[in-house]
């Protein structure tokens, strides 16, 4: 044990070198950084909610206003599929708790009608009482499509939050129908309004009679009356459009959407994948110089007139956008649209200066902790203590590499983490001094003390860490937010801690020993 290569003592230096490189960025300001010189590590370690500050939001997805549309369009297709040649006479078409009834007019046509009614609904239960027919979804596809719902929503929120350039935002489910979401350094209003949104785009053709229209006049049948985002009329009051309630192009055919100007003004482009950009062809084609309605969320965004038929499938939306507004709706629609509303139920903001004085407090507790632990060691061990001190703090350097270097996430239970790391990094070294106590106790020469008190350490080291090591991890993989925090740093720490004690001190405690060659152990 006490003979170690060249190699293994550069590998170790090397180690150290480059964990002390790559800690140093967290040292400076992010101002006094951009002055350093790009081939040199800039990376900082990732502060959580409860440090840099940000917002906190629960929210509450409106699962059944979802599960109910999808009833309506379920509803809508069964009325499609009688209708077909040859035309299937019912009545009593509605909605039921987990699905669709219908009437069933004439016998002779419920063969045909139960065969329709399978194509419609696959996989659903179909079940008939007399002339009546129940296309219903069973609970287990319920409960399955209410997950699905929900993780989808979840998807997207993470699609938008990423988008917005946050660093570590965490997007978590929360019991069968509500949503946390963590985003530290986040502008909490900007934050609520890019999640608020549906995002649902639709593209109708305008009424040809009527383009503007009064909110008091009947609305036509097949017709929809949606007010304008933007536009006013002369008096000031909100511009309305009659438009069709047949969607000519959906949103869920967009592929990408980038915002760009277009003579001296923002507007947002976008581009159709191939069904899309075939049905905005056809549309544009059929309906020169007509409006064509822009639909965002029940409300028009731009009717534009068609000028010229639109085949390759991209597409500009013009109308009174700030550069802002139109980076986030070409955000929002590259996203997708959510599948079911969304209600901010809590929200709560982290100031910056709260952050920090976390930090000064996390920074106090790991100071004062070294520092107790320092002076304990060198009274318990003298100069073998101050080694393992030395190690210790070599020990904390790393473990900011390691955070740096990870990108890993450092939160306030984290901070507790690394203050626990102290105290257990110096396990190791006190399991070995005092066995190599008790070998010399025991009167062996202090090459062959230190030579047992580290291989024979060497087991109850590793036992002991790899221990705690599986307890992180677990915490790790079953814990969230703040718990994942502390398990992050604290198995960071259990790996440098097991490096600094059984390489550092070692090979400290080694070239002492042979350049002093004491012929008794100050310990």
């Amino acid at each position: 044990m006490v003979q170690i290569s060249k190699w293994k003592i550069i590998f170790v230096f090397l180690v150290c070198a480059l964990g002390v490189v790559l800690a140093a960025p967290n040292a400076f300001s992010p101002e006094k950084l951009i002055n350093i010189p790009s081939w040199l590590p800039k990376k900082q370690m990732n502060l959580g909610l409860d440090l840099r500050g940000g917002a906190h939001l629960l929210i509450e997805a409106k699962v059944e206003e979802a599960l109910k549309e999808g009833l309506e369009n379920l509803q809508q297709g069964v009325r499609s599929a009688l209708r077909k040649p040859p035309n299937i006479g019912y009545r009593n078409l509605g909605l039921i708790r987990n699905g669709v009834t219908v009437n069933i007019l004439n016998e002779k046509d419920i063969p045909d009608a139960k065969e329709r009614l399978k194509g419609v609904g696959n996989q659903m239960v179909l079940e008939k009482d007399g002339n009546n027919f129940r296309l219903k979804y069973s609970e287990e596809q319920l409960r399955e499509r209410r997950s699905n719902i929900l993780e989808q929503a979840i998807t997207i929120l993470n699609i938008r939050v990423n988008e917005l350039g946050l660093t570590e935002p965490s997007i978590q489910r929360q019991g069968v129908d509500r949503i946390l979401v963590q985003a530290p350094g986040a502008d909490p209003e900007k934050l609520k309004k890019i999640i608020g949104k549906t995002a649902k785009m639709t593209f109708h053709l305008v009424d040809p009679e009527i383009s503007t229209f009064n909110p008091r006049h009947r609305v036509r049948p097949g017709t929809m009356l949606l007010k304008s985002v933007d536009e006013k009329d002369l008096s000031g009051r909100p511009v309305y459009y009659l438009v069709k309630k047949r969607i000519e192009v959906s949103g869920e055919n967009l592929v990408d959407s980038q915002p760009t100007v277009e003579q001296g003004r923002p507007v947002v482009s976008f581009r159709f994948d191939p069904i899309g950009a075939r049905r905005f062809g056809n549309t544009t084609k059929r309906n020169v110089d007509k409006p064509f309605a822009i639909v965002l969320d029940n409300e028009v965004i731009s009717a534009p007139v068609i000028r010229e038929p639109i085949l390759g499938g991209n597409g500009i939306i013009s109308g009174n956008f700030t550069t802002e507004s139109a980076q986030e709706l070409a955000l929002l629609l590259r996203s997708g649209a959510l599948p079911v509303p969304l209600t901010i139920i809590e929200e709560r903001s982290v100031g910056p200066s709260l952050g920090a004085d976390s930090i000064r407090a996390g920074k106090a507790a790991s100071i004062f902790g070294l520092i107790a632990v320092a002076v304990f060691m060198i009274l318990a061990y003298g100069g073998f203590g101050a080694m393992a001190v030395f190690a210790l703090s070599l020990n904390l350097i790393l473990i900011a590499a390691a955070l740096s270097l990870l990108q890993a996430t450092l939160t306030l239970p984290g901070i507790a983490g690394i203050v626990l790391t102290i105290g257990m990094a110096v396990d190791a070294n006190v399991l070995v001094f005092e066995r190599i106590r008790e070998e010399q106790r025991a009167g062996r020469t202090p090459i062959s003390a230190i030579d047992a008190g580290y291989s024979r350490a060497l087991t109850t080291i590793i036992d002991a860490n790899l221990t705690t090591f599986i307890a992180a991890l677990l915490l790790y993989m079953f814990g969230s937010g703040p718990v994942k925090g502390f398990a992050v740093t604290l198995a960071i720490g259990l790996c440098t801690s097991m490096f600094s004690a059984l390489m550092v001190t070692r090979i400290m405690v080694v070239t002492w020993l042979r350049r002093r060659r004491p012929q008794k152990l100050p310990i």
